[in-house]
């Protein structure tokens, strides 16, 4: 394939609008199930999710959840791998990056109860397209 072709291919390609994944929806689903396994590592099974913000687009995912158990159990951070931070973090808000690659979502990067925005300057995130992060 020439550069020009390859060129003309990448142009011509629509890029995807960041939107968010509406409840129901198997993109919606695949994303948090993409994120369950990390999170229930961390805070022990079985883990749902309240969805705080999410949004994709041009293949990547960006979320913001609130843990909790089936029912609307609370999650109690004692209890888990989070103990001795435990006083040191802002709940157990959750914040994660994915990428959809090779067919699926994955897992980039993470933060459980954070203090700051830590994306905000990160040079990853300064590639993603507009929108995707809630700041």
């Amino acid at each position: 394939m020439s550069v020009f072709m390859l060129l003309a291919a990448t142009v011509s390609a629509p890029a995807q609008a960041v939107h968010e994944p509406a409840r129901g929806t198997a993109e919606r689903a695949e994303i948090l199930n993409a994120l369950r396994p990390m999170l229930e590592a961390r805070l022990g099974p079985p883990v749902e999710f309240v969805v705080d913000w999410m949004r994709s687009g041009n293949g990547w995912a960006f979320v913001q959840v609130s843990p909790q158990r089936p029912g609307g159990g609370a999650i109690n951070l004692r209890q888990t791998t989070y103990a001795e931070q435990a006083e040191y973090m802002d709940g157990i808000a959750t914040f994660a990056l994915l990428r959809l690659q090779y067919d699926r979502w994955n897992l980039i990067d993470f933060a459980v109860g954070p203090t700051d925005v830590f994306w905000q300057g990160d040079p990853l995130y300064a590639q993603l397209p507009r929108g995707l992060t809630p700041y």
